[in-house]
């Protein structure tokens, strides 16, 4: 079965987003844990969470996926930038626990001139400082485009966090399609080759789920800019392999492409009927 869905907006609340997904044929979705520009976090309802968990155990969810703010940058040059990035992550992973056993994705940050293995180093102590036993979300790094100073356009640069975590288990990788395309690898014409270097380097073991994205630029751009699925550079031939690759057919699929509702049903549709 094929476990994919989109995007939502949680201003409606935790359960109204579960129905939104049912509504366009998904079964597992993404949400910001607040203001994606911001630092504000509407309070919980436990009961909206509850109901949230009911639904998803009723109709047989994937994981879901919580999205970190843009904001966040773990490695910033200024002190008070990674202080803000600490403190936000570790209230969002407090608020995780009203939906045990989920995901939360970031985007690992840029090191602004300090240099790969200072902003690596820095992005592992705020992980180290946010994770503890108790913790039962699994905190995802994603693969990024490698545009400016980015962290994350290399497998390699994952991996070096992933080794400087004490919990490692609590961790795990989110792969974006349109990120490493544009980072350079071929995942067009050789995603064997790809996933083969992906577990060479951080383990297939740790990539726990996919943003499924066409790019509106050529491989090896380093641009990041997501297209809908068959109208950029990867194409639909080449996204529907990647949901059929057995290293990721059961992993959980989210659509971050541009667009609103009835865009992401008529792509989820056709994602399921090219799957089979």
């Amino acid at each position: 079965m094929l476990h994919i869905g989109c995007h939502l907006s949680s201003s409606a609340g935790f359960a109204a987003m579960g129905r939104t997904a049912l509504s366009i044929g998904a079964d597992t979705f993404q949400f910001f844990t607040r203001n994606p520009r911001g630092s504000k976090a509407k309070a919980i309802d436990p009961e909206d969470a509850q109901a949230l968990m009911a639904l998803l155990k009723e109709h047989h969810f994937a994981p879901l996926i919580a999205h970190a703010p843009y904001t966040l940058n773990p490695c910033s040059a200024a002190a008070e930038t990674r202080q803000f990035a600490l403190e936000t992550m570790a209230d969002d992973l407090r608020r995780m626990e009203y939906l045990p056993g989920q995901y939360y994705n970031f985007h690992p940050g840029s090191h602004v001139g300090q240099g790969m293995e200072a902003g690596i180093g820095l992005i592992a102590d705020t992980l180290n400082a946010i994770l503890t036993p108790e913790v039962t979300t699994t905190v995802l790094l994603e693969t990024m485009s490698g545009k400016g100073s980015e962290v994350g356009g290399r497998f390699e640069e994952l991996r070096e966090i992933l080794d400087r975590v004490e919990l490692t288990d609590k961790m795990g990788v989110c792969l974006d399609t349109c990120h490493v395309s544009d980072a350079g690898y071929d995942i067009i014409n050789d995603p064997d080759g790809v996933l083969t270097e992906f577990d060479r380097v951080i383990g297939l073991r740790r990539l726990k789920a996919i943003h499924l994205n066409d790019s509106k630029n050529p491989p090896g751009s380093h641009k990041d800019r997501h297209e809908v699925i068959g109208a950029g550079h990867l194409g639909l031939e080449a996204l529907s392999r990647i949901t059929r690759h057995p290293a990721l057919r059961h992993l959980p699929f989210c659509l971050e492409t541009p667009n609103e509702l009835p865009g992401y049903q008529a792509e989820i549709a056709l994602l399921r009927k090219h799957w089979n």
